[in-house]
């Protein structure tokens, strides 16, 4: 079986299609979708689309299986500062800008701080986290779990959402990696008493309890744009409120 055969029952595994559910998907017969799986039929640019858009593949995988099969891959993977990502940057910026006073960052696939607005730079700030740096790295280290006064309870979603994130990209090694770290984690609680689960940091003697809502472009054609998410945090007490409503104490 050639690399490109492999990779298209790969992926049609991982989304637990049959050859039939994928026929009928892509509109092609299920033959054909035989024929490509054991490598007897070489599929074209077009085919190679729609298996994509078919089994919901993200766009790395989709420029993996050009390559194999012979073509130029489609997608590009802009670096960040690329002059033609800057109505990228400066969507960003806005969202994040109007999000203040309250928290907010963009990060990558592997959960890399590309940008925060000021609020979030104090924040993480104060639990060692500047841009660049990993949340990967800090969640699966000493320091951050120290700082979270429900640290069972939030390692756990994260790593049911590295689990589904790593899934939905055909597995991601570095995110399955810290999911399996996080669901070491014990002491989860056993009752649900909120719609959400909050992360309750404590910074010194203060406490903010905050939630987040998570943002993508919609019609994203490059990989790093694709990758992209923004997480705007919101205050889930009046006290947080509060705290992140008062003006930054900048005298020290």
């Amino acid at each position: 079986m050639d690399s490109f055969a492999r990779t298209l029952k790969n992926w049609r595994q991982t989304r637990r299609m049959s050859q039939l559910d994928l026929a009928l998907t892509a509109e092609v017969s299920s033959r054909h979708i035989s024929f490509l799986e054991t490598g007897r039929a070489r599929p074209s640019r077009a085919m190679i689309a729609r298996l994509g858009d078919a089994l919901q593949m993200p766009l790395a995988p989709r420029n993996t299986m050009l390559l194999q099969a012979g073509f130029a891959p489609l997608y590009p993977a802009r670096p960040w500062d690329d002059a033609a990502m800057a109505p990228v940057r400066t969507a960003v910026a806005h969202t994040l800008q109007r999000h203040a006073p309250f928290p907010g960052i963009a990060i990558d696939q592997l959960w890399r701080i590309v940008q925060m607005n000021a609020p979030a730079a104090r924040l993480f700030g104060g639990l060692g986290l500047v841009t660049g740096d990993s949340l990967l790295d800090a969640m699966t280290g000493a320091h951050l779990p120290q700082a979270i006064a429900n640290w069972p309870d939030v390692a756990h979603h994260a790593a049911q959402r590295l689990r589904l994130e790593s899934l939905a990209q055909g597995g991601v090694p570095e995110l399955d990696r810290a999911a399996a770290c996080l669901g070491r984690v014990q002491g989860q609680s056993a009752e649900v008493q909120e719609p959400f689960v909050p992360m309750k940091i404590m910074l010194g003697d203060l406490c903010l309890s905050l939630f987040a809502t998570i943002a993508q472009f919609g019609t994203a054609a490059d990989l790093t744009l694709h990758d992209l998410r923004i997480e705007l945090y919101f205050p889930a007490d009046d006290a947080t409120r509060k705290l992140l409503e008062s003006p930054p104490d900048d005298s020290g």
